[in-house]
């Protein structure tokens, strides 16, 4: 489904990132056209949500920290672009069926498995809920690596500094479906984490 709004804005961002982060897409060829897909991405910036989705010519639902829905005026802004909140200290079935809602829909849905931003620049431990989804509704996986964003855009810092971003959008990772869902998920987990460490590491 097309996002006119988005479509209309979505040069200019990307203009304005390669120019100043030297914005780099790898990839792309990679991102399904149709069909219920959930993206995984590494997480470095707050910016990562608009970053991974300018080549997505698709909507894209985000599950986002549900302390952000706490900030007037953010809350509202999040929510006109389609994130919903999600606990990431215990589980949410309020969470979870929202994202079922939107995948048995066809729709896209980003979920970054690390939960928070890394305080370090590596990959943290994968969270198990956006692959049990997965494995559930055997519904594919994007990894996506972002590489650059922890160095441009660190914890603690109140605006990002100008540096070299490099996004890259895996082949997609389907469930196995022999496995029983709980070792589904957890095989997915590790086949997309290894996909978006690798990058990581050659970057």
């Amino acid at each position: 489904m097309r996002t006119p709004l988005l479509d209309l804005a979505r040069p200019g961002f990307h203009r304005l990132c390669r120019a100043y982060f030297g914005l780099e897409l790898a990839g792309t060829e990679n991102i399904p056209a149709t069909g219920p897909v959930i993206i995984t991405p590494n997480h470095q910036t707050y910016a990562d949500p608009a970053l991974v989705s300018i080549p997505v010519r698709r909507r894209v639902y985000y599950m986002a920290w549900n302390r952000l829905f706490e900030i007037p005026l953010f809350n509202w802004f999040i929510r006109s672009l389609r994130a919903f909140p999600a606990r990431i200290d215990s589980p949410d079935p309020s969470s979870a069926r929202e994202a079922v809602r939107l995948l048995q829909a066809g729709h896209v849905v980003m979920i970054f498995p690390e939960g928070e931003r890394t305080r370090t620049g590596g990959v943290e431990r994968f969270k198990s809920g956006a692959f049990r989804l997965a494995a559930s509704l055997q519904v594919p996986v994007l990894p996506v690596t972002i590489s650059g964003g922890h160095a441009s855009w660190p914890p603690g810092r109140v605006l990002p500094r100008r540096g070299r971003i490099r996004i890259s959008y895996h082949p997609v990772l389907k469930p196995d479906p022999t496995l029983a869902p709980r070792r589904a998920a957890a095989d997915l987990a590790d086949r997309a984490r290894a996909a978006i460490l690798t990058a990581l590491n050659e970057s």
